[in-house]
């Protein structure tokens, strides 16, 4: 899944209440179910597992390959090609349909995994506060009003909260179990957040450029804030940790804003088994609504809040599409810092030298390469044989993601896998 995929799905099982599946959708589902059953025990599926283990452990690997559409499934598998019927049994379709076609079609090192998940049903009230978008119809640009006008509001603002449906979890979890269980393991799973660095709530309820003003004009107000917000998300992982909500993501769990968690690092020795901490799991944390600020202010305004969440986990990812070139020094401080986004806006050159073998170097290439009808491959091939030159010392990861559109053609992802994986094994 997506860095904010399994997020999403969350939000998207929540206002699923309709959970019965007909017959027939029944019989749709099984089917599908059977083929990613299928596909997940080819031996292959084991070989690409091995190479992640052995790439997040930081041992010599090939680079490794993954690609996921995200709004480019739209164009992949539209709607309208979905046969079930029910809300909930056309969600269950989507995601096994997007299996099959990562597994049968895409050609990446995204492991086929004989398992279903299933999230909390949840809901999570606001910051006392909330944005008011305006636009954004079917994932198109916004804008927002942003409800913090003035800090002499801060004291207006409360943690947020979570209530668990736990009777209406236990009902989809066996419905899938019964449909489902012939072929693949269901699992439930606890996916809370996608990102923990706090900077994309900050700006929904001060404004972006409000934000960065603030770092002259209202420095007090702004740490006050940031305080709050760090200390409203260590309660969330607190009361997560106490009611025992938190699952393992050292598996076939996305994380971070790309890869996959396998690594035999996690869960801690000490784990008992039942109750996961964050310390048996990959945090993550990235801060790409100031990457304008310099690296000074954001040592000052960013990271000394975010540095107590990360400081939980076991392992961290840092990073997503804000370069980190100019604010590593900073960045480099992270606990137990494992895996570090290299976005298209980077330079490569010095990231590369500053990651070298001891980090995952999660090679971010721009998504604007797939996002037309027919792509220039000799143009994508030399730009992949270059990044792979540069980063040959490394150990290198290339995430092909952020895709608003892959140009209504779905070869374009399976030509871009197929020449990435050319260029990989030159290496």
């Amino acid at each position: 899944m997506s860095d904010q995929t399994a997020f999403g799905l969350t939000t998207a099982m929540n206002t699923l209440v309709n959970l019965t599946v007909t017959e027939n959708d029944r019989v749709i589902l099984r089917d599908l179910a059977q083929k990613v059953a299928e596909l997940a025990a080819r031996p292959i599926e084991k070989t690409k597992r091995e190479l992640w283990y052995q790439h997040n452990e930081l041992h010599p690997t090939r680079p490794v390959i993954f690609c996921d559409p995200e709004n480019g499934w739209n164009e992949i598998i539209p709607e309208d090609i979905l046969q079930c019927e029910g809300g909930l049994a056309r969600h269950w379709e989507m995601l096994l349909l997007k299996e099959i076609f990562w597994g049968a079609s895409m050609g990446d090192d995204r492991v086929t995994e004989p398992c279903l998940d299933i999230f909390y049903i949840h809901h999570e009230n606001d910051w006392g506060m909330h944005e008011v978008k305006i636009g954004g119809e079917d994932g198109g640009s916004y804008r927002w009003n942003a409800p913090l006008k003035d800090y002499v509001d801060i004291d207006k603002l409360r943690f947020p909260t979570l209530e668990i449906d736990y009777k209406t979890t236990d009902q989809v979890h066996s419905l899938a179990r019964d449909i489902f269980s012939d072929f693949l393991t269901v699992r439930l799973k606890g996916i809370w957040w996608w990102t923990l660095g706090l900077t994309w709530t900050g700006v929904n309820l001060r404004g972006l450029e409000q934000i960065m003003v603030d770092m002259f004009d209202y420095p007090d107000g702004l740490h006050r804030l940031m305080a709050f917000l760090r200390d409203g998300h260590l309660a969330k992982l607190d009361f997560l940790e106490k009611n025992n909500l938190l699952s393992l993501n050292s598996d076939g769990t996305y994380v971070g804003s790309g890869g996959f968690g396998y690594t035999h690092e996690l869960p801690q020795p000490d784990f008992d088994g039942k109750q996961v901490r964050p310390f048996d799991m990959w945090g993550f944390g990235e801060s790409q609504e100031t990457c304008y600020v310099s690296p000074e202010m954001f040592a000052e305004f960013i990271f000394p809040y975010q540095l107590p969440l990360l400081e939980k986990f076991g392992l961290n990812c840092y990073g997503c599409c804000e370069p980190l070139d100019h604010r590593w020094d900073v960045v480099k401080n992270v606990p137990r810092l494992r895996r570090v986004s290299v976005s298209p806006w980077a330079n490569m050159e010095i990231m590369a030298e500053k990651l070298g073998r001891d980090y995952v170097y999660s090679l971010k290439p721009n998504p604007a390469d797939i996002a037309v009808s027919q792509i220039d491959e000799d143009y994508i091939r030399k730009k992949i044989r270059e990044a792979f030159r540069i980063t040959k010392n490394c150990r290198v990861e290339i995430i092909m993601k952020d895709n608003h559109t892959i140009g209504r053609n779905p070869q374009n992802v399976i030509r871009w896998c197929k020449i990435a994986r050319e260029e990989a094994g030159l290496v």
